[in-house]
């Protein structure tokens, strides 16, 4: 998996390595392009080079060539003119002295045709070899954009691949993680499962009396494990009674009244027990009367009142007796308050006017004020200090990740384990 990183200021995650990915991607499309330009320059420039030296060799044998042919006609010239002149002579001088001047000018033409021809076969040469280097230059500038593109296709290829391995590791991660709680929670249903098929198992081989008592210990440790104030005491077999009488108590261990509990759990609902359970309220003095049973009246979907019984479901009978011992509370706070009021009144007073209570109430308000005073020197100082570990923690933390991006740049993100930026960063939001 990747680094991941908590921004301090708007809580936002972000995963490290691929806001690196991107710019190590484009720095070293930067360097290549760049290094690509600079070959591409020193090739325009040898081009140009070279393409000038062309020029020039085209306009020296321009030149040769002019000049030869000036040589020629010039020869043609003075050879017309001199065979006019010699016409004049006598024939037979003029024919020797002609032939000889002829002969003469014939080698000197020949020499200087060798010596043309000489540097038209150097000025080809060297065209050749201009062509030779332009042909060379363009099929290394062909290379140096074939490797370029290699280079890139692979630098592609490898961030697509870690890319894809990272995502495979989250995804295989996700998909252990889903499976595990697939397992966990098929390995709970089939627990409950089978803790259902036994609790029904022992439902059906057990007696209706062993069901009903097995009810009756549930509600009575329903009751003390929700009420740890209150008093639950069973009514043991063979006595007359309920099956358990819940003592009440407040939050001050004050006694409000008591609740009586008859647990019944057969198919059919049967009136006398109405009648049983009033009689035991009667006879006991209790306050309330709860008849939590399986089978409901007839006339009743849900719990509800019935002949001052309040009769329920076992489902029922925890929020049923929230709601009446909360009443019941309530009720002996407000006889309790009624009592001795006047008395209580005229105490009070008395005590609110006296300079006990004065000099009490001063020295509350003395250590109050002084202890706000030091709290707030106290919090004056600590945001003080507070503000410079941020500052020195923020300062850590940049070059922290400064050092990270450089290491991976280098070595890449598998070589170096820094673990320093990930520790300050899961750690930074706690802190601030």
């Amino acid at each position: 998996m990747g680094t991941s990183i908590t921004c301090p200021n708007c809580r936002h995650q972000f995963v490290m390595e691929d806001a690196f990915a991107a710019d190590i991607e484009k720095e070293m499309r930067g360097k290549m392009e760049s290094e690509w330009r600079k070959r591409l320059d020193s090739l325009q420039a040898e081009k140009n080079s070279l393409l000038t030296e062309k020029n020039r060799m085209a306009q020296e044998r321009q030149q040769i060539e002019t000049l030869r042919l000036q040589q020629e006609q010039e020869v043609a010239q003075r050879l017309q003119a001199e065979k006019k002149r010699l016409q004049e002579s006598l024939a037979e001088e003029l024919r020797k002295s002609i032939t000889a001047d002829y002969d003469n000018q014939l080698s000197t033409l020949r020499e200087a045709n060798q010596e043309q021809e000489a540097r038209l076969r150097e000025a080809r040469k060297q065209e050749l070899e201009f062509l030779r280097k332009e042909q060379e230059l363009k099929n290394k500038e062909q290379e140096l954009e074939l490797d370029l593109q290699k280079k890139l296709m692979e630098a592609r290829g490898e961030l697509a691949e870690k890319i894809r391995k990272e995502e495979a590791e989250r995804n295989t991660l996700k998909d252990t993680e889903y499976q595990l709680r697939m397992r966990e929670l098929e390995k709970q249903l089939e627990d409950q499962r089978k803790l259902a098929e036994e609790m029904k198992r022992r439902a059906e081989q057990g007696s209706t009396q062993l069901q009903g008592e097995v009810q009756e210990l549930v509600l009575e440790e329903m009751l003390r494990s929700t009420f740890p104030y209150d008093e639950v005491t069973p009514v043991g077999k063979g006595v007359r009674g309920a099956d358990c009488v819940q003592l009440i108590r407040n939050s001050f261990g004050q006694e409000c009244g008591r609740i009586i509990y008859e647990s019944k759990r057969t198919k059919e609902f049967t009136r006398d027990w109405i009648e049983k359970l009033k009689a035991d309220m009667r006879s006991q003095g209790i306050d309330v009367a709860i008849l939590v049973t399986q089978a409901m009246p007839r006339d009743m979907e849900r719990f509800g009142e019935k002949e001052g019984i309040w009769i329920c479901t076992f489902a029922e009978v925890k929020s049923l007796a929230y709601v009446l011992r909360d009443g019941i509370i309530k009720i002996a706070g407000s006889i309790r308050t009624q009592e001795n009021k006047g008395d209580k009144m005229h105490m009070l007073y008395g005590y609110l006017t006296s300079s006990e209570f004065a000099e009490q109430w001063k020295a509350i308000r003395e250590g109050f004020m002084s202890m706000k005073l030091s709290i707030q020197r106290e919090r004056d100082a600590m945001e003080k200090l507070w503000k410079a570990r941020e500052k020195q923690l923020e300062k850590v933390l940049l070059n922290a990740a400064h050092i990270k991006g450089s290491i991976e740049g280098i070595a890449g993100s598998d070589s170096v384990d820094l673990k320093l930026l990930e520790d300050a960063a899961d750690e930074l939001p706690d802190s601030l």
